[in-house]
């Protein structure tokens, strides 16, 4: 009977202390599933969208092409869903958060502006923060004193997406004769961001780095922009700019002398300048249907 008993007593242990960690098991999964869902549906899709492939194109079919670099402004209100949120909020973060995060990740590979728009030398997040951080002192005061310094504490901080207005497109326009069809690849996206002196007056843009948007188009086809037509109708990055849904102007065409716009043309020639360029693209199309 000891026997039985002390079996039993061990018995009990085991049973309550299994009890005890089920139930705490089924109140946490009970909390999970009881929470409230921000909406009215679950949203499944966007998370296991991929992007749409490229059509394969042979190097005997394109009979003309060229290579075309854009600035779309975040300011302007169609590129607005690009630049908002300044801050992320649930379901939502502009492009350049998703961009960091991604390098950061080291699912996108960022490379350095300096050396040239070919995606030549790579850049690690770690050397992003420490080129682009800034260092700054604040002084402390004494509590009981206030005109007495104790001492100047070091703050530093990280490159802000919200600096970032403005980014460079790198694109290639081409006619594939076995299609028929004139066509747009995007090759590379640089961001750009204010630069501000001491007294907090903006006086340059700099560029950060480049990233291979091939490369990037799975990262943009999983997350959301902002649709301010249609709520249920949530279109992502990669759709976004595969549709061409952005306005942008250009400053630069392929040329001998490797030169932006604003070498050779300032002001209203400048403007005058880019409009050529992109009437060209559009008249060579036009022409090759004419009849």
């Amino acid at each position: 009977m000891k026997l039985y008993g002390g079996n039993m007593k061990k018995i009990l242990s085991i049973l309550f202390i299994l009890g005890l960690f089920l139930g705490t098991t089924e109140i946490t999964y009970s909390q999970v599933l009881d929470s409230p869902r921000d909406g009215v549906y679950d949203e499944i899709h966007t998370p296991e969208k991929v992007p749409i492939p490229y059509t394969h194109v042979r190097e005997a079919d394109v009979i003309w092409s060229k290579r075309i670099w854009r600035i779309i402004d975040l300011r302007q209100k169609i590129n607005q869903p690009f630049y908002y949120p300044v801050e992320p909020q649930k379901g939502w973060r502009n492009l350049m958060t998703i961009i960091m995060e991604a390098v950061r990740e080291g699912t996108i590979t960022a490379y350095d502006p300096n050396t040239d728009d070919q995606f030549l030398v790579p850049m690690s997040y770690q050397e992003i923060e420490t080129k682009y951080s800034s260092i700054d002192t604040m002084p402390v005061y004494d509590p009981d004193n206030p005109e007495i310094i104790l001492e100047y504490k070091v703050i530093t901080e990280g490159l802000d997406v919200a600096e970032i207005q403005r980014i460079k497109v790198k694109e290639v326009w081409f006619f594939d004769k076995q299609r028929s069809v004139m066509d747009v690849r995007i090759l590379g996206i640089c961001a750009v961001r204010n630069v501000y002196d001491e007294d907090g007056n903006f006086y340059a843009l700099e560029n950060l780095f480049w990233i291979y948007f091939p490369e990037a188009r799975p990262v943009f086809a999983i997350n959301e922009v902002f649709n301010r037509h249609n709520g249920a109708e949530r279109r992502t990055y990669d759709e976004i700019f595969w549709k061409r849904m952005f306005g942008s102007y250009i400053y630069k065409e392929e040329n001998v002398y490797n030169r932006d716009i604003g070498d050779y043309a300032t002001g209203m020639d400048a403007l005058l300048e880019a409009e050529r360029v992109k009437n060209e693209l559009f008249e060579f199309e036009h022409d090759l249907w004419e009849f």
